[in-house]
């Protein structure tokens, strides 16, 4: 592809769009019906401001989903220490509680502006951020060519690049780089990742490991969790957690194969809570009987499957068990985050199909805290063994514990690659009267 043809691409793209602009809310309309989009908040999508510009410096955080939310959560906690404005856009209604659970008022939120010129350019006329930053795999032509036109620097942090993404912008060489030339610095996850991101002619790329390992351990209420402890007593537990399709019924398999062993009660947490009244229907069809989070049902002994129907309680989830199969790996490709099993002690199962988090689950392995399996025979086995074998157990959990402390320091990294960007805004922030700082 010659340059010519990236920008007849790049055009087009941005003329589709202003076609399809008119069809765009009741699309909108339509997810908001299936739970998809907050339908008070729907201005947002087209770049309306619901909330008021602060005076000062400010960046603008990107991040998709809820992993790309808890992972830039220290990020940008250090940049309002530095007295730096943060508004913080995500594009789900999870992404968007765990926000506000997690920073409440520490940053702005608001719902991603779709990548529609009109939209683009009203978020960013009215924000006027002083810096972009987007988590991942943030890769939106109008928004970056949008930000290059204002001038604005952008920044990709936590930076990866799947295999199937870079087979399909190798494929496109000149688009690629019309595109990730915009980019002022590309911090990737791994040194694969870096020069994944180089080839594609990235200008300035840094490696700093994964930003979810210096993440805080999710948090839990200690109430709710000592009832659940007492209602469990000596019961065995294991979690299937962030799950897609198939994988539900996966779990329900290894409990009814499980059950007349060891009486374990089964935890399990979708990845998308809006698909548990179709989990808990299929479930009950096969004789076993759901509590769920939601209904604050009790874990009474005849109770065979926890429910875990509600968003930003992981912490309390894993905290209930020592073993954890973590989801998108058996039916569903990508994989999950194994680190947050690991550093809140559990043995960790996964199916195979883990590219999105190959890294992390390679020094998982490595270090024998993590354990793959093929199939739901095999994920049968290995839950039994572990639930049965105290002693495999406890050195996988102490593995992870290790392999988790050895990771840190991405932030800190992180931090260092950012400081051209920051330094300057901070001394502008300390510079502005004191009423104008909160």
């Amino acid at each position: 592809m010659s340059s010519l043809t990236a920008r007849i691409a790049l055009e087009a793209y941005r003329l589709a769009g202003m076609i399809a602009y008119p069809l765009v809310s009741p699309y909108l309309a339509f997810r908001a019906a299936k739970g998809k989009e907050d339908r008070a908040r729907r201005d947002e999508r087209f770049g309306f401001a619901s909330a008021n510009r602060p005076q000062g410096p400010l960046i603008w955080f990107h991040a998709a989903s809820v992993g790309e939310t808890s992972a830039v959560i220290p990020l940008i906690r250090e940049i309002r220490r530095r007295g730096i404005h943060v508004v913080l856009t995500t594009g789900t209604i999870t992404s968007a509680k765990l926000a506000a659970t997690r920073l409440g008022d520490e940053a702005i939120h608001q719902y991603v502006p779709l990548d529609l010129k009109p939209a683009i350019r009203r978020f960013l006329d009215y924000w006027q951020p002083d810096c972009a930053v987007m988590a991942e795999s943030e890769i939106w032509p109008m928004t970056i060519m949008e930000l290059g036109r204002q001038d604005i620097p952008q920044i990709l942090v936590n930076a990866r690049m799947s295999d199937r993404s870079f087979a399909r912008w190798t494929r496109r060489p000149a688009l690629a780089e019309a595109l990730f030339e915009n980019f002022a610095l590309v911090v990737a996850q791994s040194d694969i990742d870096a020069q994944r991101f180089r080839d594609l002619q990235a200008r300035q790329v840094l490696q700093s490991g994964n930003l979810k390992v210096d993440t805080d351990a999710p948090p839990y209420d200690s109430a709710v969790f000592a009832r659940y402890k007492k209602q469990l007593g000596d019961r065995m537990t294991w979690a299937a957690v962030s799950t897609f399709e198939g994988e539900e019924s996966a779990a329900a398999t290894v409990h009814r194969a499980l059950k007349d062993h060891n009486h374990q009660l089964t935890i399990i947490v979708p990845r998308h809570p809006e698909r548990c009244d179709d989990i808990e229907a299929m479930l009950v069809a096969q004789g076993l009987k759901v509590a769920r989070r939601t209904r604050d049902d009790a874990l009474t002994p005849d109770v065979d499957i926890f429910l875990g129907d509600t968003i930003g309680e992981m912490g309390l989830y894993l905290r209930l068990t020592e073993v954890a199969f973590v989801g998108r790996s058996l039916f569903a490709e990508g994989g999950q985050n194994p680190l947050e099993p690991a550093m809140l002690g559990c043995a960790i199962l996964s199916g195979g199909q883990v590219q999105n988090f190959r890294d992390a689950y390679q020094a998982l392995a490595r270090s024998g805290s993590a354990r793959m399996v093929r199939d739901t025979e095999m994920l049968a086995k290995g839950v039994h063994y572990l639930l049965t074998n105290d002693a495999a157990r406890r050195k996988m959990i102490d593995a992870g514990f290790a392999t988790v402390h050895d990771m840190r320091g991405a932030l800190a990294a992180t931090i260092k690659g950012l400081e051209p960007y920051i330094n300057p805004l901070t001394v502008k922030a300390r510079l502005l009267p004191k009423t104008a700082q909160s």
